[in-house]
């Protein structure tokens, strides 16, 4: 009976022994490599980068060779080198894939009936050519914005270099504005490009971020916020530390928006609005920084009352009521 339970126990332990830990787990090197890796840490780099230079795409870690891949939300990365990602294949009028297609390591898989980079393009169109263009028109009436050509209803941007720097539903966007024509880099390499307008990095600024701002983004902050707490008064755009005001008045004389923060708004001292009328302050006072001062014998926010009335009360009443079967259409006094 012992020696049937002693084979039992023998036979248990020979099946059990693969599953059981070999030893204590291999340590780590400190570069992320593990100790027990044979290869050193140029060879184990080597298998991990891909041909434009970066580790696992820059979305994962390099261990003895092998991309441990990092898992973001929503979705992950995989592949060797992890190249592939679901949610980065093309998409056309917001859906990826146009709907059309199901995305596989950043490729479009497009559904039968469909084809391009987007799954955009039906295999066989039944629209007729005007209606075609009409579907292809932007909000001016130009078929794909004149960067691209219309098929069956759908626009192909002009990509001739394969670049993608062309592209929207109508083709409207055109990121080789971006492009700095000294270096030919996109926005110079300070900025992001959306959509044909450079996103400057802080500390940079212009059309394509090619100035440095010799100050600080705290200091730059600092000297564009307006009394009131807002960036150029929320009227004007902060550029290196100084403010430049929208809506300035197209001859170059006096903008109607104006002061170190955009914090002046000329406009508030017209009763109407005009940008070309000189009526400010109905006549009757000074415009300081969108403020009326006005002068003796006048009030008002734009200097529009008399202190004193030469009208008897009835003639005032006539003159406030006109065709009207009230005084001021009974809305006001």
């Amino acid at each position: 009976m012992f020696a049937r339970r002693l084979l039992g126990l023998v036979l248990l332990l020979l099946l059990l022994g693969p599953a059981l830990p070999a030893g204590p787990p291999a340590l780590r090197s400190g570069l992320g490599i593990p100790v027990s890796c044979r290869l050193s840490r140029a060879e184990s780099e080597l298998r991990c980068r891909v041909p434009g230079g970066k580790l696992c795409n820059d979305r994962g870690r390099c261990e003895c060779g092998v991309c441990i891949c990092q898992v973001t939300e929503p979705g992950k990365y995989y592949g060797p080198l992890c190249e592939c990602h679901d949610w980065v294949c093309e998409t056309y009028d917001g859906k990826i894939c146009a709907g059309h297609g199901k995305c596989d390591c950043g490729k479009c898989k497009c559904d039968e009936g469909w084809h391009g980079e987007a799954c955009q393009y039906p295999t066989t169109c039944n629209l007729t050519r005007r209606k075609s263009n009409e579907m292809c028109k932007n909000s001016q009436d130009v078929i794909c914005s004149g960067a691209g050509t219309c098929q069956c209803g759908r626009c192909k941007c002009a990509n001739s270099e394969g670049n993608g720097l062309v592209y929207g539903k109508f083709c409207e966007c055109d990121d080789r504005e971006c492009i700095d024509d000294e270096t030919g880099e996109i926005c110079t390499g300070h900025g992001k490009c959306y959509c044909g307008n450079c996103y400057c990095e802080a500390g940079w600024h212009g059309d394509k971020c090619e100035f440095q701002c010799d100050i600080t983004p705290w200091e730059i902050k600092k000297r564009c916020t307006s009394p009131d707490g807002k960036i150029c008064s929320n009227r004007g755009t902060c550029v290196c530390g100084e403010c430049t005001c929208h809506d300035v008045d197209p001859t170059g004389d006096w903008g109607d928006i104006h002061g170190d923060t955009c914090e002046c708004d000329e406009r508030n001292c017209k009763a109407v609005y005009d940008r070309y009328s000189d009526d400010f302050c109905s006549g009757h006072g000074q415009c300081n920084c969108g403020r009326c001062d006005c002068k003796e014998g006048w009030t008002g926010k734009k200097c529009e009352h008399p202190h004193l009335c030469p009208m008897s009360v009835e003639e005032s009443t006539k003159k406030c009521q006109g065709n009207s079967n009230l005084p001021c259409s009974g809305r006001g006094k």
